[in-house]
């Protein structure tokens, strides 16, 4: 199987595509006008602090202010975490780190050292309105919310992320041999210290000791920079800022399982010959600059499956299809079997569309990039063996997925209800805008509708009017619509006792009329 990254730069915007098999799997783009916003870090000011919803507000110099969590602080300086050697009484620790869009679920051995009372310390004792405090975004602004932020900096490297708030060594799950896990976490106290906190990338399975030095020395130099930067800055200040979209997927995304790297860009090529020689140097070989004829995007079949994706509907190779809609508060996807009909009986039928339509949901999710509530309504199936078969297929399709994912079994009323970190706008925020003529709702009001509509409307405005015509400006759709009726006008002409003009406007969306 072929797996490449095409990178495509112009000037108003750099597209990263990942093909599996010249499949798009996953899609990053990022616009000359936006800056890399999440892992950025602020020296922010407390606007509000909420203990009755254990938060505060922090201005970073956004638009918004950004929302802080009472399990999100953490005082530099302070000793609020130490954590031990051994295992706790509560058995190892499980933490989510998410980086670029990866979710690692880390192993950490420790505990607290003092426990808080009911979880977390009262808000209102940790920050106080005017204070200055660093933090790091952790969720990007989304629709009507504002960032969210945290004060437990990470700083992500190619094989480690650096956790200066921490003093723990954590490792990724995804890391299965015993030996393995033992080598590495030996490798960064040998380098990195006892006292340093560190999490062990899965990327960092079989990574030499030098490799782990290097990032170490990287990593520490860099967090040293960002804490003597943060010192004399007035809040709100933009302190350290995220590498480019390019670079953040290649440290990410950059494995033995990558053949190519396209580039369509000489600066740009340039750029990620110098990165890859200091973050990966056996990986300079497989960039190649792209200098064909025809754009990047539409040699490799890229431009026309990003514009499939933004469909609600989307179609299985046996012949049925699922739907997804977007509403405010979670993501819903409909399972049905469209033109397939199946060749033994209904409950194969539907088990085969499920199986399918279970791999296919699991794909979309991670290329559009949907996250929070989803809510998947599968064909009902009568049989408990088959409903495990689909749970079970879709548990496996979204184990290649590096974002979290937490899912449910099938209910009784056949739906599966599942949560993704959410990690930026999703493919149809980041290119769609809302229809100016439905609002949102996918429909507009029928010509029918709309007519009925007029009539009153006329018949208001006549009785305020001395004038013996009134002129009707519709939309073409609405104005044949209006002669179907003609009998109603002539009814509406003698109630107002006055005569009507109306006139055609190619200008106007259907909805939209005027009376004069």
């Amino acid at each position: 199987m072929a797996n490449e990254l095409i990178i495509s730069k112009d000037e108003y915007e750099t597209r990263i595509a990942l093909l599996e098999n010249n499949r798009l799997e996953e899609f990053y783009t990022e616009r000359k006008s936006e800056v890399p916003k999440h892992g950025s870090i602020y020296k922010g000011k407390v606007m509000q602090v909420l203990p009755g919803i254990q938060a505060s507000f922090i201005d970073i110099g956004w638009e918004k202010s950004a929302f802080l969590y009472a399990g999100d602080f953490y005082e530099i300086n302070g000793e609020s975490y130490d954590f031990s050697d051994g295992e706790g009484e509560e058995g190892p620790r499980e933490e989510n780190h998410n980086v670029a869009g990866e979710a690692l679920l880390v192993e950490k051995g420790g505990r607290k050292k003092k426990k808080r009372r009911g979880g977390l310390q009262d808000i209102s004792r940790l920050l106080k309105k005017g204070q200055e405090i660093l933090v790091q975004i952790e969720k990007v602004p989304v629709k009507t919310k504002g960032a969210r932020v945290t004060s437990h900096i990470s700083l992500p490297g190619r094989f480690l992320v650096y956790t200066p708030t921490s003093r723990s060594i954590g490792i990724s799950r995804k890391i299965r041999s015993d030996e393995e896990k033992k080598r590495l976490k030996r490798a960064v106290v040998k380098y990195g210290g006892k006292n340093s906190g560190f999490i062990i990338r899965t990327a960092a399975e079989g990574a030499s000791e030098m490799d782990i030095e290097r990032d170490i020395i990287f990593l520490t130099n860099l967090w040293n920079n960002i804490y003597k930067s943060q010192l004399n800055a007035k809040a709100p200040r933009l302190i350290f800022q995220d590498i480019s979209l390019s670079q953040r997927v290649l440290r990410d995304l950059l494995n033995e399982n990558i053949d190519k790297i396209y580039i369509d860009d000489r600066e740009e090529f340039e750029m990620i010959n110098e990165f890859l020689s200091i973050q990966s140097p056996e990986y300079r070989q497989r960039l190649e600059l792209y200098e064909g004829d025809s754009p990047v995007f539409e040699n490799f079949g890229v431009e026309k499956e990003i514009f499939k994706s933004l469909n609600k509907k989307v179609w299985l190779k046996s012949g049925g299809y699922i739907v997804i809609d977007h509403t405010e508060a979670l993501t819903a996807v409909d399972v049905n079997t469209g033109k397939f009909v199946g060749k033994k009986n209904l409950e194969d039928t539907v088990l085969k569309t499920n199986l399918e339509a279970a791999k296919e949901i699991a794909h979309q999710l991670k290329l559009r990039n949907i996250g929070g509530i989803i809510v998947i309504d599968f064909i009902d199936m009568i049989k408990e063996i088959n409903k495990e078969k689909v749970f079970k297929g879709l548990e496996t399709a979204l184990k290649s997925d590096r974002v979290k994912t937490t899912i449910n079994k099938i209910t009784e009323l056949g739906l599966v209800e599942m949560t993704r970190k959410r990690t930026g706008n999703s493919l149809s925020a980041t290119f769609l805008d809302q229809c100016p003529m439905c609002e949102g709702l996918g429909m507009i009001k029928s010509a029918r509708t709309i007519c009925f509509e007029i009539y009153r409307r006329v018949l208001a405005y006549s009785r305020n009017s001395k004038a013996k015509k009134i002129t009707l400006k519709v939309h073409p759709t609405i104005m044949n619509k209006l002669y179907e009726e003609e009998d109603e006008i002539r009814v509406l002409e003698k109630k107002i006792n006055k005569k009507l003009s109306i006139k055609m406007q190619d200008s106007f969306y259907p909805e939209y009329f005027e009376i004069s």
